[in-house]
């Protein structure tokens, strides 16, 4: 099944979704101002969605971490301090990426004030998302497939190298585009003046300012590591071509849902 199919699922089906992201990327690429006065931040659906959304997404680092950590131990019971460090490591950079990125958003639930309020509260978001994302490796070292070890081990590192790496490269570009958000464009008084195509880059110009930091996407950049969840699929006991296509069709459906909801 593996050497007929990309990402778990039939190779034509993974070019045909291919090929309709690229199509949406010329087509974004030339009604990007008039897309954003269409759709961006429109309903308190697309707010929440915006949100939490990537919470699925970074949940692919304690999968991976647990696939390494099932993988290694049934390889050899000395690989298993290394197989725990993998573990805790994968579930904290799910929680730091999602506090740093998200935490914002969290923490007025628990009414923080930055500069009044104490920082237990703030530390209280950290607690969120670590409850969150506990049971992740719970249920999956329950459910993983151990008959071939190394193929979860290979599977573990790539979940974990996609989901960091993609964060890392996103990064990094958009302190190379240094595009300016739709939000700020708003604010100003002909926010076609300040627009900007994608490709027209000013290098190193966002610095720390947000308002400068819209492309890439951090939204779709993070969600579509989601592609990646059918190869996840395959490691499980009772696996199947049908629950490979399932989980890649509820990732085509949230990247779909990210796109329209991602706040620019």
């Amino acid at each position: 099944m593996r050497k007929k199919t990309l990402l778990g699922v039939p190779s034509s089906l993974f070019f045909l979704v291919i090929g309709l992201c690229l199509l949406g990327i010329v087509i974004g690429s030339f009604r990007d101002l008039e897309i954003s006065r269409a759709l961006a931040n429109k309903t308190e659906l697309g707010s929440y969605f915006a949100t939490f959304s990537p919470f699925l997404a970074y949940s692919l680092l304690p999968a991976g971490g647990s696939c390494l950590f099932k993988g290694l131990t049934r390889k050899s019971a000395a690989f298993k301090p290394m197989a725990w460090v993998l573990l805790l490591f994968s579930w904290f950079m799910a929680v730091y990426l999602s506090n740093s990125y998200f935490g914002k958003n969290v923490r007025p639930l628990f009414g923080y004030t930055p500069g009044e309020s104490s920082a237990l509260l703030s530390a209280a978001s950290w607690l969120v998302w670590a409850a969150l994302y506990s049971w992740v490796p719970f249920v999956m070292l329950r459910v993983l497939d151990d008959a071939d070890p190394e193929w979860l081990i290979l599977v573990g590192a790539a979940l974990l190298t996609a989901t960091i790496a993609a964060d890392a490269v996103m990064q990094w570009l958009k302190q190379v585009g240094s595009r300016p958000r739709y939000k700020y464009l708003l604010t100003l008084d002909d926010p076609s003046s300040g627009f900007r195509n994608w490709w027209q880059m000013v290098p190193n110009l966002a610095g720390s300012d947000d308002n400068y930091q819209s492309w890439p996407s951090g939204h779709m950049s993070i969600v579509s590591v989601l592609f990646c969840l059918p190869v996840l699929t395959d490691c499980m006991k009772k696996r199947s071509p049908r629950r490979n296509l399932c989980a890649f069709s509820w990732s085509s459906c949230s990247w779909r849902c990210a796109a329209t909801t991602a706040s620019t």
